[in-house]
């Protein structure tokens, strides 16, 4: 339902309505957010790229067919404007990531991460934040592609299929490159959980 509605939506923004092209703005933008939260571990560079990523779509929507969902080509064009971004910072020098600037204060209207599920209970914000830190690590040890993939469904739920289409590439392409992308990911982990 919701994928014929952002498709109705497409055509009549593409037919110069502002007002459709406004609500499928406030209706993704913090999909838009999150994801590239999840791949950049920086807010303020998730902000510009979820701005830059809709600014994209608005000059691209005449090209936009249909064939997938809206939200898997918002996951396509988030995700290559993430990389794109990395990219320019490792040719530019590296940034220091802060957890704290990436996940910002937690609070019971944030939701459970993977660390408060594990590590539940009040005296344990010394350890969640480990584990976020070493998680983070983690992901940035990975390469583009398994970072891309790992995120896409873990974070952003994307089934097989939707990966796919967004990643432009087969099925079989998209389980064995998720395949490796946990393990590598599990293998980062590995030293921090035999640790605990």
């Amino acid at each position: 339902m919701k994928e014929q509605e952002d498709s109705a939506l497409v055509a009549l923004a593409v037919d110069g309505d502002q007002r459709a092209f406004r609500e499928l703005v406030e209706r993704h933008q913090a999909r838009a957010f999150r994801t590239a939260l999840s791949i950049l571990k920086h807010e303020d560079q998730a902000r510009d790229v979820a701005q830059d990523a809709f600014v994209k779509i608005y000059t691209k929507l005449p090209e936009f067919r249909g064939q997938a969902a809206f939200t898997t080509w918002l996951h396509r064009i988030v995700s290559n404007l993430c990389i794109d971004r990395i990219r320019k910072t490792k040719r530019h020098g590296e940034v220091e990531y802060d957890d704290a600037r990436s996940h910002g204060p937690q609070t019971a209207a944030s939701g459970s991460t993977l660390a408060s599920v594990y590590l539940d209970g009040p005296g344990r914000a010394l350890e969640r934040s480990e584990l976020r830190e070493q998680m983070g690590r983690a992901l940035e040890s990975l390469s583009d592609s398994h970072r891309e993939v790992l995120v896409m469904r873990e974070v952003d739920g994307l089934s097989y299929e939707e990966l796919a289409e967004a990643l432009e590439v087969a099925k079989g392409t998209v389980m064995s490159r998720l395949f490796h992308a946990r393990k590598k990911f599990m293998n980062a982990m590995s030293g921090y959980l035999h640790a605990r």
